[in-house]
C-alpha cells in the first residue's frame, strides 16, 4: 500500500526544483527499468506490479509491490508498464576531451533531448556536455524518450563559455550556413556543438568554434532540420 505523501513526493519529482532537492529521479516502464537494473544508477525504490519482468532481478529491498490502481496514481504516463523507479541523480565527473563530446546549446525540448540521448548511445559517443539552460536530463520527458540510453553515459551541466574556453581541441558547430560536413575528415577528438531549437548557437558561445559544419540540403524547400535529427545525420558523419 502506498501510502498519501509517498503519492505526494513521487509526483513532486516530475518537477525540476524537486528533483534537485531530494537528488533523485522517476524511470517509468519495463524496458527502461530493465535497463536501469543493468546499470550503475543507484536505485532508492521500486514500485512494481506482479507482472514485471524484472521483479526478480529487482533488490528485495527495494521493492514495494503495487497494484496496477495504485501504479496508475504515482505514474506521470497516460498507460502505466508495471514499474516505477525511483533513482539517485548520477554524481559522475566530467573528463574534457575524451573522443568526440557533444555540447549543447540551450536545448529546450525534452524529447529532442531524449533523442539526442539515444543517438550518442547508438554513435558511442559517451560524454554530453549541456548549457546551464538545457532542460534538465532527469525530467520525465527525456527519461522516457531517451528508452534507458541515459543510463550508460556521463551528462554534465556547465557554464559553456568557461568550459570551451578550456578545451584545445577543434570545437564544431552546427549553422544553416556553414561547410557541408559530407566528405569533411574529422579529428578523433573534437566538440560538436549543437544550438537552440529557434536561436541556434548563441552568440557567446560562438566565438569558440573553429570550424562551422552544416548539413547539405538538397532539396532546397525545408526551411530547416529538427536538432535531433540534424545531431544524429552529423554524428553520423563524425563518427564514420
Amino acid at each position: 500500500m502506498i501510502s498519501k505523501n509517498q503519492i505526494k513526493f513521487i509526483k513532486s519529482l516530475s518537477l525540476k526544483k524537486n528533483r534537485v532537492k531530494a537528488q533523485l529521479f522517476v524511470a517509468e516502464g519495463e524496458k527502461i527499468v530493465n535497463e536501469l537494473l543493468n546499470s550503475e544508477f543507484e536505485i532508492e525504490n521500486i514500485y512494481a506490479t506482479k507482472q514485471f519482468s524484472g521483479l526478480n532481478s529487482c533488490p528485495k529491498s527495494a521493492v514495494t509491490l503495487v497494484s496496477n490502481e495504485e501504479l496508475s496514481r504515482i505514474s506521470n504516463l497516460t498507460s502505466p508498464n508495471n514499474v516505477l523507479a525511483i533513482v539517485k541523480i548520477s554524481q559522475q565527473q566530467s573528463e574534457k576531451n575524451h573522443g568526440i563530446t557533444l555540447v549543447l546549446d540551450d536545448v529546450n525540448d525534452p524529447g529532442n533531448l531524449g533523442t539526442i540521448i539515444r543517438m550518442c548511445d547508438w554513435f558511442g559517443v559517451t560524454q554530453l556536455i549541456c548549457s546551464k539552460s538545457t532542460v534538465d536530463c532527469y525530467n520525465p520527458k527525456v527519461v522516457q524518450s531517451a528508452m534507458g540510453s541515459l543510463f550508460r553515459f556521463d551528462i554534465k551541466y556547465l557554464e559553456l563559455t568557461t568550459y570551451l574556453a578550456d578545451i584545445d581541441t577543434p570545437i564544431y558547430g552546427a549553422y544553416m550556413n556553414g561547410v557541408d560536413v559530407k566528405g569533411q575528415e574529422i579529428p578523433n577528438k573534437v566538440h560538436l556543438i549543437m544550438g537552440n531549437e529557434a536561436n541556434g548557437i548563441s552568440e557567446s558561445i560562438s566565438k569558440y568554434i573553429t570550424n562551422k559544419v552544416s548539413v547539405k540540403n538538397i532539396g532546397q524547400k525545408a526551411e530547416s532540420l529538427n536538432v535531433a535529427i540534424a545531431t544524429s545525420i552529423l554524428l553520423h558523419e563524425f563518427c564514420s
